[in-house]
C-alpha cells in the first residue's frame, strides 16, 4: 500500500507545473531610436567615450577626491539608502516564502489520548478507560500545483523582488546625483561669497579714497554715496551667500546622514575636477537599462504572472494529506512491529460558481494593461529627461565661453573707467556702471560653471549611471 501511495504522489508531482501564464513578449519601446538633433544637442567625446552610463562606476565618472569621499559617505550613511536595502531583503524573504509553497511541508507530531467512556456507552456495560500513544510523520494539506497557480505566484514574487532591487539602484543613482549636486552648490556659493568679500574689500578701499578726495574738495557727495551703494550691495551679498552656504550644508548633511566633513568646506567650484561626459552616437536603447525602466518591466512581468494565477484559480485544486507513524495503547509498545499506521487523504476542490474568481481574473488582466502603460510612460519620460539633459550639455559650453569673454571685457572696461575717473576725464558714474557689470559677469560665470557641472551630473543620472 505504501508503494501505491508513493506512486500516486510521484505521479502528481510529475504532472504538476502546467502554467496558464501568458507568454511574455517585451513591448516595443514607444520612442525614437535616436536622440533629437539640432544645434542644441550634442555630446562631447572624452575619456569615458567607450563606456555606457549603466556600466560606468560613479567613482570613475566623478574624479574629484573630495566629491568621491562625500558620495561614499552618503552611500554608507544615508537613511533612504539603508531603507532601500532593507526593502530588498524583505522582498527576498517574501519570495522565499512563496517559493516554499511549491514543496510539501513535512511535520512530525506526537501525542497521547486518554479517554474514559461511561458504562451506558460501552458494549460490556462497564466503564472503560482507553489510552492511545502515537507518533506521526506526514504532509498536511499540500496543494499539488497541477495548473501552475503556485508557480505563477512564485514568478510574481520573484519579479517583485527584482523590481525592489532595481528600485534600490534607482535610489542609489538619485542619492549619488543629489549628493554631487548639493556639494557643487555648496562650492559655488562659497566661491560667490569669496567673490563678494573681495568686492567688498575693493569697494571699501574705493569708498575711503573718494571720502578723502571729498574732504579735499576733489569729489562731490554724489560720488561718495554712489561708492557707498556698492559697499552695501557687497555686504548684502555676503550675508545672502552666508545664508545659502548654511542651507547647502544642512541639505548635504541630510544626504550624508551625518555632519559635513570639515575638509570639504574649503573647496571652491573653480578648484573642482570636472565630472566626465559621454560620447555622441548613443542609441536610445540604453534607456532600457535604466533601473527605473527595468523596475517598471518587472512590475509588468509580475502582473503577467498574476494573470496565470488568476486563470489557475478557475480550475480544480488538488491537495494531499498523508501520515506515516505508529500508535499503541501502551507507551512501551509504541514502536512495536505491529503498531505501524498510515493515512492517505487526497482532496479535490472544483469551483462551480464563484463570481469573485472571474472578477479577480478581469482585475489581473486590467492590472497587466495598466502596468504596460506605466512601463511605456516610464520610457517616454526617461527619453524626455535625456533629451533635456543633452540640450543643456550641448549649449552650456558656448554659454560658458561667451560669459568668460564677457568677464574679460567688463574687467577691461572697469580698469579703463577707473583710470579715466582718476584723471578727471569721466564721472564716477561710469566707474560704478563698469563695476556693477564686472561683478555681475563674475557671478554669472560661477553660475554657468555650476550649470555645466550639474548638467553633466544630470546626464549621468538620466542615462542610468552605474553603481
Amino acid at each position: 500500500m505504501n508503494r501505491i501511495v508513493s506512486a500516486i504522489v510521484f505521479s502528481l508531482v510529475l504532472i504538476s507545473g502546467c502554467s496558464l501564464t501568458p507568454a511574455y513578449h517585451p513591448p516595443e519601446a514607444p520612442i525614437p531610436q535616436t536622440w533629437p538633433e539640432g544645434d542644441a544637442y550634442g555630446l562631447e567625446a572624452t575619456g569615458t567615450q567607450h563606456l555606457l552610463a549603466p556600466n560606468l562606476g560613479w567613482n570613475v565618472f566623478f574624479t574629484d577626491p573630495g566629491l568621491q569621499q562625500i558620495i561614499q559617505t552618503a552611500l554608507d550613511n544615508n537613511r533612504d539608502m539603508q531603507l532601500s536595502l532593507l526593502n530588498v531583503k524583505k522582498a527576498a524573504a517574501l519570495y522565499g516564502i512563496q517559493k516554499a509553497e511549491l514543496f510539501p511541508s513535512v511535520n512530525t507530531t506526537g501525542g497521547m489520548n486518554r479517554q474514559r467512556i461511561p458504562a451506558d456507552l460501552t458494549t460490556s456495560g462497564l466503564p472503560n478507560t482507553t489510552e492511545i500513544y502515537s507518533v506521526n510523520l506526514g504532509i498536511a494539506s499540500w496543494e499539488i500545483d497541477f495548473f501552475g497557480r503556485i508557480r505563477s505566484l512564485e514568478d510574481r514574487a520573484l519579479e517583485i523582488y527584482m523590481e525592489t532591487e532595481e528600485a534600490r539602484r534607482s535610489v542609489q543613482i538619485v542619492l549619488i546625483s543629489a549628493t554631487a549636486g548639493a556639494w557643487l552648490n555648496l562650492a559655488a556659493d562659497r566661491e560667490k561669497r569669496n567673490l563678494a568679500e573681495i568686492t567688498l574689500q575693493t569697494q571699501q578701499d574705493i569708498l575711503s579714497l573718494i571720502q578723502r578726495r571729498y574732504r579735499a574738495g576733489l569729489a562731490n557727495d554724489v560720488d561718495v554715496n554712489r561708492a557707498q551703494t556698492q559697499v552695501d550691495v557687497a555686504r548684502g551679498d555676503i550675508a545672502l551667500f552666508t545664508q545659502r552656504i548654511a542651507l547647502d550644508e544642512n541639505a548635504l548633511s541630510l544626504l550624508l546622514g551625518k555632519p559635513v566633513p570639515a575638509d570639504v568646506l574649503s573647496v571652491n567650484l573653480s578648484e573642482i575636477l570636472a565630472p566626465g561626459t559621454f560620447h555622441s552616437g548613443l542609441s536610445s536603447d540604453i534607456l532600457l537599462k535604466r533601473p527605473d525602466i527595468l523596475a517598471a518591466e518587472h512590475r509588468l512581468k509580475a502582473a503577467n504572472a498574476n494573470i496565470g494565477a488568476a486563470r489557475a484559480a478557475l480550475f480544480p485544486r488538488i491537495s494531499l494529506t498523508t501520515t506515516l507513524g505508529t500508535a499503541s495503547s501502551d507507551l512501551s509498545g509504541l514502536f512495536g512491529s505491529s503498531s505501524a499506521t498510515w493515512g492517505f487523504v487526497p482532496q479535490i476542490t472544483a469551483p462551480i460558481f464563484d463570481a469573485r474568481l472571474w472578477s479577480a481574473y478581469d482585475a489581473a488582466r486590467i492590472e497587466n494593461e495598466i502596468s504596460l502603460k506605466l512601463y511605456e510612460k516610464a520610457i517616454q519620460t526617461a527619453f524626455r529627461e535625456v533629451a533635456d539633459a543633452l540640450a543643456v550639455n550641448g549649449t552650456v559650453g558656448e554659454q560658458l565661453a561667451a560669459q568668460a569673454s564677457l568677464v574679460n571685457a567688463t574687467e577691461t572696461i572697469y580698469r579703463l573707467a577707473n583710470a579715466r575717473y582718476d584723471k578727471g576725464i569721466d564721472s564716477y558714474l561710469s566707474v560704478l556702471d563698469a563695476q556693477r557689470s564686472m561683478y555681475a559677469a563674475r557671478q554669472g560665470l560661477v553660475t554657468l560653471r555650476l550649470l555645466e557641472f550639474s548638467a553633466r551630473v544630470k546626464l549621468y543620472a538620466v542615462l542610468g549611471g552605474g553603481a
